[in-house]
């Protein structure tokens, strides 16, 4: 019997391992799955000492897991979203800045054009309609700019509003399968798929906000932010909610357990702080310097038409040219309802043939602009300088980008080497197994041959 037993137990166990197998097989293209295999034990023998053993038992399914490649997928994760998102924004205000049929340098340098050819002959009134026509284009160029910015404004904050019903939904998973595993391993059940489900929820968060995980005795993962808030504490979980205010629009809380966290989303990591540190650092700096050139034009081109002469003997009598209004995204710029060519006061003393005041105008364009973002600049250049430090912002995020995405594909291989499935290893298995199934089959077969012979012998 003994015989016969210790077969049992090995085919049984070669069963299971089967079985293993073929549940790695069957997920071989399942996400975040982490393969199992069957631990063998052998059995000892009995008190009597007269016997080998009592064959072999499956002790657990191993789950082969590592915490710290799985905790370097998910830093990796959060780095790649907080490059990632911000990208095509860079890539759309550098396409569209850099146009040459819609770029501010090109507009204010047509404008400037326009002045300089009325000097030949200040009475034309083709050529000082053409200075109103380039006035106009040279407005529209500014309003089509904060179209784009107040756009790209709307974009990131819904973007980032829907993330954070997303993250939400991954916290409130997180925490599910917290507790189910928990109370899956307390019953003596493999919770393997119920953690891999989990894992992959972590990952989710992970590239929307960068965080600290920890293990617990009883299977359960807490997870929180960088900077020290809760968001999952065994079953527990907390809730994110965007609270923007006026100084602040880009403002987030968390709330666990009745206790609610004023959280700096530009530090939070992950897609998240990306998106707001692109709105910070690039979108919202760019759109006010763009609001101070425009802002500056008007007031110096106004300034000084308004010291000029439009008719002979009289007294000065240039009106404003342009209309400057903050905030006002399809009107920020624009020129006077109504103003007509004849109104330009380009004669500095009023006679005929004068173009002083003319003259003082297109030295606008050489004249320094304080106040940007990229320092002290010429009003000539500031477009230009705007768009070089955009490149470079753009530059220095792909090449992050790219890091990020290398990190993240070796970090993910690095995983997979222990944790994904292997086709030829599961093979050798199948094959493995199959022939320890079939010995202790053989080992039965021959175990019922020796009954037989002794019955056969007691007759």
């Amino acid at each position: 019997m003994t015989i016969i037993n210790n077969a049992l137990s090995g085919a049984l166990a070669a069963q299971i391992a089967l079985a293993a197998s073929s549940h790695n097989i069957a997920n071989l293209q399942t996400k975040g799955f982490t393969r199992q295999s069957a631990l063998l034990m052998s059995l000892g023998p009995d008190a009597s000492g007269r016997s080998a053993g009592n064959g072999v038992q499956v002790t657990s399914l191993l789950r082969f897991s590592d915490n710290y490649k799985t905790q370097a997928m998910w830093r990796a994760n959060s780095e790649l979203g907080m490059y990632s998102q911000s990208q095509h924004y860079l890539t759309q205000l550098e396409s569209v800045m850099g146009d040459s049929s819609a770029s501010l340098s090109a507009g204010i340098d047509d404008f400037f054009k326009a002045i300089n050819a009325v000097a030949g002959d200040p009475g034309s009134t083709p050529l000082r309609q053409q200075v109103l026509t380039a006035a106009n284009l040279m407005a529209e160029r500014f309003n089509g700019l904060n179209n784009v910015y107040n756009t790209q404004l709307t974009s990131v904050r819904q973007q980032r509003s829907a993330l954070v019903d997303s993250a939400n939904v991954d916290i409130a998973t997180i925490a599910r399968l917290n507790k189910q595993i928990s109370e899956t391993q307390a019953g003596g059940v493999s919770a393997s798929s119920l953690i891999d489900a989990r894992d992959q929820a972590i990952d989710d968060l992970s590239s929307k906000m960068a965080l600290e995980v920890s293990d617990n005795g009883d299977g359960t993962r807490d997870v929180s932010l960088k900077s020290g808030q809760a968001l999952v504490i065994g079953s527990m979980h907390g809730t994110l909610k965007a609270a923007p205010t006026a100084d602040s629009p880009q403002a987030f809380s968390i709330t666990f357990a009745n206790s609610t966290f004023t959280l700096d989303a530009s530090k939070m990591g992950g897609q998240m702080g990306g998106l707001t540190q692109f709105e910070q650092n690039t979108l919202l700096p760019l759109q006010k310097d763009v609001e101070i050139l425009a802002q500056e034009i008007a007031t110096r081109v106004n300034t000084q038409l308004q010291l000029g002469y439009n008719a002979p003997g009289a007294a000065p009598n240039g009106v404003p040219l342009f209309v400057f209004t903050p905030g006002n995204g399809s009107n920020m710029l624009k020129t006077v309802e109504g103003f007509k060519a004849q109104d330009l006061a380009f004669s500095s003393d009023g006679l005929p043939g004068d173009t002083g005041n003319l003259q003082k105008l297109a030295a606008l364009k050489s004249q320094p602009i304080t106040g940007l973002s990229i320092g002290n600049v010429l009003l000539s250049d500031a477009d230009t300088q705007l768009l070089g430090k955009l490149a470079v912002d753009s530059k220095i995020n792909k090449a992050s980008l790219k890091t990020t995405d290398t990190v993240r594909v070796q970090s993910i291989n690095d995983w997979q080497s222990t944790s994904g499935v292997s086709e030829d290893e599961e093979a050798v298995k199948l094959v493995e197994f199959q022939r320890m199934y079939q010995a202790n089959m053989q080992v039965i077969t021959i175990a019922n041959s020796l009954f037989d012979a002794t019955l056969a012998m007691m007759r």
